[in-house]
């Protein structure tokens, strides 16, 4: 009798091992949003006319720092992940320099509709109209991976900007979201204990908007706890700077968010759940003018400025063939959310205007 049992624990624990492993085979994707970066920084660098202009008050540092003399070496220099990883091992779409465009396909040419367009996979003109805390009546690729049995509680959202909760409708899907200023919740470890009291003491500039360190560091060690198979971040300081007229605070930002990528893609390919089987998927939710006249003006975005429609994508992962800069082609914001069903294998009911993107 004792030896039957030995046997049937023995049996228990090989099927809990072989689960585990089964579940350590499939994908996982990191979506991650950088508010309100314009494709001309990520692929050309620092931007000469708004540097010498009067958005930017520290021009001695800016230029010392990230000016080389290429636009080459100026890019590798403000987004060193981006161009000494991404361009080497997976793919960069947007530098219509060289004809490779990525579009929005709603026409507001905001924050709301495009992280809707983003996260749905199809735009929504009719219904979302604002920035205003309105739930989202559209179903997210979060709320579709939470309502399947293979990413059941395996999803989760962290965002700088305190309307994601409305956006991903945590109230109907279900996934859990810590946005603007909200405390990490639950069985907390020492560090979420230490965010949670110190994110209010840090400047706040935006009431609405944290600064994206914190949120950088609540996914971190939630990521590090739960290991979710589906995780979104968005960062959010670029968009309020650019805002504000501070170019330097906005390329500062940027250059720092580039480093909160990389240390979010060195934890995952030294964590034996994420090695080798994530895929990071990189955008932003708008592009913004090119300079200082009102049509174009770069501290704007909208229906009515040139080029606000105008993105850029990054594409990293274990399948993800290295191609780098992609020249020649055309690609659309709608395309990420059927991309990201395609990874993780999820079907829906729904029917998506765009197909996936071809990144093998």
């Amino acid at each position: 009798m004792r030896l039957l049992s030995i046997i049937l624990l023995g049996l228990v624990l090989f099927a809990s091992i072989q689960v585990i492993a089964q579940e350590g085979k499939e994908p996982n994707v990191f979506l991650i949003t950088l508010d309100g970066v314009r494709w001309q920084d990520v692929f050309i660098g620092v931007d000469r006319n708004l540097l010498n202009s009067d958005y930017t008050q520290d021009k001695e540092w800016l230029t010392e720092k990230l000016v080389g003399q290429s636009e080459e070496e100026n890019r590798k220099k403000l987004m060193p992940f981006f161009w000494n990883t991404i361009a080497e091992e997976g793919q960069l779409y947007g530098n219509r320099n060289k004809g490779s465009n990525v579009n929005l396909t709603n026409k507001m040419l905001f924050s709301y509709p495009g992280y809707n367009e983003i996260l749905t996979g199809k735009a929504d003109d009719i219904n979302i109209d604002s920035n205003d805390k309105n739930y989202n009546n559209n179903v997210t690729i979060l709320e579709m991976a939470n309502r399947s049995e293979t990413f059941k509680s395996k999803v989760a959202a962290f965002a700088s900007w305190d309307v994601f909760p409305f956006i991903i409708n945590d109230k109907r899907s279900g996934v859990p979201v810590n946005a603007g200023y909200m405390d990490a919740v639950g069985e907390l470890n020492e560090k979420e204990k230490f965010l949670n009291e110190i994110q209010r003491q840090a400047p706040i500039v935006w009431k609405s908007v944290r600064l994206d360190v914190f949120t950088h560091h609540f996914a971190k060690e939630y990521v590090k706890k739960n290991h979710p198979k589906l995780v979104y971040i968005s960062y959010g300081e670029t968009d309020d700077f650019a805002h504000g007229g501070q170019f330097d605070f906005y390329i500062k930002s940027l250059q720092n968010t580039d480093a909160l990528i990389a240390d979010l893609w060195n934890y995952v390919q030294n964590d034996d759940f994420y090695k080798d089987k994530t895929y990071f998927i990189i955008t932003t939710d708008h592009g913004r003018g090119e300079g200082i006249q009102e049509e174009s003006k770069w501290t704007s975005h909208g229906s009515d400025v040139v080029g606000a429609e105008h993105t850029w994508l990054a594409l990293l992962g274990p399948n993800v063939k290295a191609k780098g800069e992609i020249s020649k082609v055309k690609l659309y914001a709608n395309q990420i959310t059927p991309t990201i069903m395609k990874i993780l294998n999820l079907k829906t009911d729904e029917d998506l205007p765009a197909k996936p993107i071809d990144f093998k």
